[in-house]
């Protein structure tokens, strides 16, 4: 029975509550995956969700920062959350659908803005966060798995709107692709984004501070949707839900949506 996932860096779900419950209106996933809660799990307005048919939620949760959640409309089974790099962090859960698909919901560590571990804790702690996903993989390699969420990097040189002016900035620096490339292959997880729009610019976030985001388009991809092997060719009808980068109040981040007949 084919079902659409969403991946989504909410930047708080309480302050956007209203936007989230017009995407579940408008769009109509069967699961919504959402990052950057910013919200324990007790203060997460699940009863609004649950009022459109998003019944279940398996979600981990801190006060202010970070915080991962999925909703569905599907029956979903807590299996797990890691915590890599020992940060204490709220920032990957993992849930088992009734048909055996394991979902994995990622936030990985932002990195700060110089992109050197020396200098840079913050930056340390995003390639340690990639090297342990890395090594959780090679030790159980995953099968029938989807792995969604904001992985705070661009791999793609057509990732970002200007691959020779991003090199050094954080997202896109060789060492962050490198081992964001590492993780992957880890668990041989196919790029399902770009296994349906292999060709051209695509971008899910836009930074706050341009005048006007639209027109400048200086974007990047950080957001993504991966599938092991086994499932990998059942998915399809990619899209990044641009327009909802410019509802009022947004995040930074647009949703990215992709189907799986399974």
């Amino acid at each position: 029975m084919p079902f659409t996932l969403a991946t989504w860096n909410i930047n708080s779900v309480r302050l956007r509550e209203d936007l989230v419950l017009r995407f579940l209106r408008e769009e109509g996933p069967d699961v919504l995956c959402l990052q950057e809660c910013k919200s324990p799990v007790d203060k997460i307005p699940r009863e609004q969700f649950a009022a459109l048919g998003y019944g279940h939620m398996v979600a981990r949760g801190q006060k202010g920062y970070n915080g991962v959640a999925i909703l569905s409309k599907l029956p979903i089974e807590e299996v797990g959350a890691a915590d890599h790099a020992g940060l204490g962090h709220a920032r990957h859960i993992a849930g088992r659908l009734g048909n055996g698909v394991t979902i994995h919901n990622f936030y990985v560590p932002a990195g700060g803005d110089v992109p050197d571990r020396a200098v840079n804790d913050k930056f340390g702690q995003k390639l340690d966060y990639l090297r342990d996903m890395r090594d959780a993989f090679h030790a159980d390699r995953p099968a029938k798995s989807i792995l969604v969420g904001d992985l705070n990097i661009a791999p793609r040189e057509d990732d970002v709107w200007d691959h020779k002016k991003l090199l050094k900035v954080v997202s896109h620096t060789p060492v962050e692709v490198a081992a964001l490339a590492e993780t992957q292959d880890a668990g041989a997880w196919v790029d399902v984004t770009r296994q349906d729009i292999p060709d051209g610019n695509l971008y899910s976030w836009w930074s706050y501070r341009a005048a006007d985001w639209d027109a400048a388009d200086k974007g990047r991809r950080l957001d993504h949707v991966w599938a092991t092997p086994d499932i990998s060719g059942a998915g399809h009808s990619s899209r990044v839900a641009r327009h909802v980068r410019g509802w009022d109040k947004p995040s930074d981040h647009a949703p990215v949506l992709a189907t799986f007949d399974l």
